[in-house]
């Protein structure tokens, strides 16, 4: 055999067994799965900004959201900013899934004399963490745009006709930065949730998948695929467990993401201020219909993911 021959053989042996995906198909499938949950989950995520932005006594609850949006816009009222999420979230899952797998490999990296290709739960939640830092840079604007377009209508009359509208006014109020409002709080969110996403979704799908056994050299076979209803309930859960941990975050980065220029001086600013007005259970504003979006929107997720995932294996 050629060096060249036993160099290929080498480096085919040194990547068998390990958890990570071809970088274009963790993109796309991450794409596909961005919008299933924008599709699934955007009526729910209104309701919780509404209720996260609203002054004291506006709504009663999350019901009275429902009522009073419908009651004005009709159900089209429920798909209100609507239109950011889909052009943003789509690549922000993209490239969340893409970053996830990208961590996946910058762990094999650092650990380059493990004697299993088979990745922690601890190393998973890592990958997890890291998927946040790429994805915030596409997250803030799209949230700072999605959070401006939610709220509108819930005071006074309407202040923007559409995304582009937003984002022309926000840079001729303060330039890129005003655009990018919130980023801190959004990674402060996504870091920590995405670690425990990932990880929570790796753990149910390896035991919903069974045993697989061993392959010949003595590493874990490959899962078997997972069912649909597998996924979702894997998917499900996954959402609902980083959303229990994002809830405070993510209400002080809607707070600073929706208020006007220069009332708040950052995220700490925010919160403390959040904290003294409301108390502190006001960070949990939002907490019903966030995790009531939480499952279908993630299950929704993850079966757009899988599903795309094995639409391109078999095609390419």
């Amino acid at each position: 055999m050629s060096d060249e021959g036993s160099e290929w053989e080498a480096v085919s042996k040194s990547n068998a067994g390990k958890q990570t995906v071809d970088p274009v198909k963790s993109f796309l499938s991450g794409g596909f799965g961005g919008i299933s949950c924008v599709l699934v989950g955007h009526p729910f995520d209104l309701t919780k900004t509404r209720l996260q932005t609203a002054a004291p006594g506006t709504y009663t609850g999350a019901v009275d959201v429902v009522r009073k949006t419908i009651a004005k816009d009709g159900i089209k009222g429920m798909y209100r900013g609507i239109t950011p999420p889909l052009f943003g979230v789509t690549p922000i899952f993209a490239i969340s899934f893409w970053g996830y797998d990208l961590g996946k490999r910058l762990v094999y990296s650092f650990t380059p004399s493990r004697t299993s290709q088979t990745l922690s739960i601890p190393e998973l939640a890592v990958a997890g963490g890291f998927s946040a830092v790429p994805a915030t840079l596409v997250a803030a604007p799209a949230e700072r745009v999605k959070v401006l377009l939610q709220v509108q209508g819930q005071g006074g009359g309407a202040a923007y006709s559409g995304p582009v509208d937003v984002v022309r006014k926000l840079y001729a109020e303060g330039g890129v930065r005003s655009l990018f409002r919130g980023t801190i709080a959004t990674l402060a969110r996504d870091g920590p949730g995405s670690a425990v996403y990932f990880a929570t979704y790796e753990i149910l799908k390896r035991e919903l998948s069974g045993k697989p056994g061993t392959l010949p050299n003595g590493e874990p076979a490959p899962a078997p695929p997972l069912s649909l209803p597998a996924v979702m309930a894997a998917g499900g859960t996954a959402g609902v467990a980083m959303w229990a941990l994002a809830i405070p975050p993510d209400t002080i980065k809607s707070r600073l993401q929706s208020a006007p220029h220069g009332t708040y001086k950052g995220f700490i600013d925010c919160a403390s201020k959040l904290i003294a007005n409301d108390g502190v259970t006001a960070l949990w504003k939002g907490f019903g219909p966030a995790m009531a979006r939480a499952f279908p929107a993630n299950a929704a997720t993850f079966v757009g993911v899988e599903v795309s995932l094995s639409l391109m294996d078999k095609l390419w």
